[in-house]
């Protein structure tokens, strides 16, 4: 990446966390599903009420991004279950003959992380039904699954490889059904309602099981430990902000079952915003009255949603084409380099995005920076082939006319062959400009913002209105850049090109 690429991408990351600059606040994170959404909320309105700026980053991921950035101190804290600890994050760290989770608090704090909890409720994993279904094939436990190989099986991704998810549960009770699909968590439900699935996995503090009248199965053979929530912290954060310590200690055992599973409800079936579910907790438990401005309108949430997905799309097209024309020039000009180039930049474009920004975190931490980075490497292959192409389509002759008349090859190249070359360079262009707009709305899923935001906040609530809030402007965002890059044809390819490409 050439340095006037650097800076583009520089810029937007100075721009992004000016917000940081005066004095540091208590970051929270979440995963993407609403308990931890509304727990996260509680623990940043806590904090808030000690008199120290806190803020939430909502709905990151799964277990391992936010585990990662507390390590990395991308995070001060964010909320946790014991089982999830114990069995995904610490599997390797039990000592030997240990039993329960009396080991954990060690195995944290050698790791620089504190533990804050339990607070009151075990949310354990577990698998369920529609009760017409339970009732008609007489299923009560999971073992009853067993004489069941037709039913089919849905559930969360990260349930599907979790060391204490499906892999352990399919070995303990010896079940192989026919049919297993991994989807989001919330679309499971959907697929249940529907008939399209049989059986999925519940957190029980699920609001759905109740709405769905849906029959939760038995763990006969107790293969899913407790479950019970936490706060995690960084041990060095809390020595700087003692009072939000003790601030989160005041929620032990103080949120039971019932009422997160009501919590729960609130927010994905009352439709009521997370931050306001929390508050009404906290007035409820602790005569608190957190203080917060009122949500800003929706028209207001979308722009914002849209300036921050432009800033992503523009600056990390713009590095692209800063890097990949002169590449398809190296690549035109050495054919052997040009096909090692090629085949470089086609890899890239061969690794899901998803998995792409994930592999970021490591390096680059959670928020803006991996998804920039992966929508630089995702727009290279468009340009750097189309340059290539363009460039080696040009015929021969024209330059050898060229140097007969005496023209350096640097311009040669910058008044007859990139000309000439124009319409098929932004025809890569316009393609990679589309194409970040779509994956860009991935980059909500590791703290990136843009539109991503609505259309996981809405997936999550079942919310279909929430999903259009982010889904139709970037649609329009598409369009837009697509209408856009016509007018700059129109204005930069010479006439008689721009005459004959149409």
């Amino acid at each position: 990446m050439d340095k006037a690429a650097s800076l583009a991408i520089a810029l937007f990351l100075v721009l992004s966390s000016a917000a940081d600059a005066h004095g540091r606040p208590w970051r929270v994170g979440s995963k993407a599903f609403t308990e931890s959404v509304v727990l996260a909320e509680i623990a940043v309105q806590l904090a808030r009420s000690t008199g120290h700026e806190a803020n939430h980053r909502p709905a990151l991921g799964g277990t391992r991004l936010l585990w990662d950035a507390l390590l990395n101190d991308e995070l001060d804290g964010y909320p946790e279950y014991t089982g999830t600890l114990a069995e995904e994050v610490l599997a390797g760290a039990r000592p030997a003959g240990s039993t329960g989770q009396d080991w954990l608090a060690a195995a944290l704090e050698a790791r620089g992380v504190g533990v804050v909890g339990p607070l009151g409720f075990n949310n354990t994993y577990a698998l369920g039904v529609k009760r017409a279904v339970a009732q008609r094939l007489g299923v009560r436990t999971i073992s009853d699954l067993r004489a069941h190989p037709e039913l089919r099986f849905g559930f969360s991704s990260e349930f599907m490889s979790r060391a204490d998810g499906w892999p352990l549960l399919r070995a303990r009770y010896a079940l192989a059904p026919a049919d297993v699909k991994g989807l989001d968590h919330d679309l499971a439900y959907r697929g249940l309602a529907t008939g399209a699935l049989d059986v999925t996995d519940l957190y029980s503090t699920d609001p759905e099981i109740q709405r769905d009248d849906l029959v939760v199965l038995r763990d006969d053979r107790g293969v899913f430990p407790r479950y019970d929530a936490v706060l995690l912290y960084r041990l060095d954060s809390a020595r700087s902000a003692p009072a939000v310590l003790a601030a989160w200690r005041r929620l032990r055992g103080r949120i039971d079952a019932a009422t997160m599973a009501a919590m729960n409800a609130q927010v994905k079936i009352d439709r009521v915003p997370e931050r306001d579910v929390g508050a009404a907790f906290l007035r409820a438990t602790f005569g608190l009255a957190p203080a917060s401005a009122p949500p800003p309108a929706r028209w207001r949430a979308v722009l914002r949603f849209t300036g921050r997905h432009l800033l992503l799309v523009g600056l990390s097209l713009l590095a692209a084409i800063l890097v990949a024309v002169p590449l398809g020039i190296l690549a035109a000009r050495w054919r052997r380099l040009g096909q090692g180039l090629l085949a470089v930049v086609g890899i890239v474009q061969t690794i899901p995005s998803l998995a792409l920004l994930v592999f970021m975190i490591p390096l680059l931490g959670i928020g803006p920076a991996p998804a920039l980075v992966a929508l630089f490497l995702y727009s290279l292959l468009p340009i750097v082939r189309n340059t290539h192409a363009g460039l080696c389509g040009i015929s021969p002759a024209l330059r050898e006319s060229a140097a007969a008349l005496g023209l350096p090859r640097g311009a040669i190249l910058h008044r007859i062959e990139l000309p000439l070359a124009s319409p098929l360079i932004l025809a890569g262009i316009k393609s990679a400009a589309v194409i970040n707009v779509g994956t860009a709305t991935l980059g909500a899923l590791v703290g990136a913002g843009g539109l991503g935001e609505p259309i996981f906040a809405g997936i999550r609530l079942d919310d279909l209105a929430l999903i259009m809030e982010g889904a139709i402007p970037a649609s329009a965002l598409a369009l837009l850049v697509q209408g856009f890059f016509e007018l700059v044809e129109r204005s930069i390819v010479p006439k008689g090109l721009r005459l004959r490409s149409d």
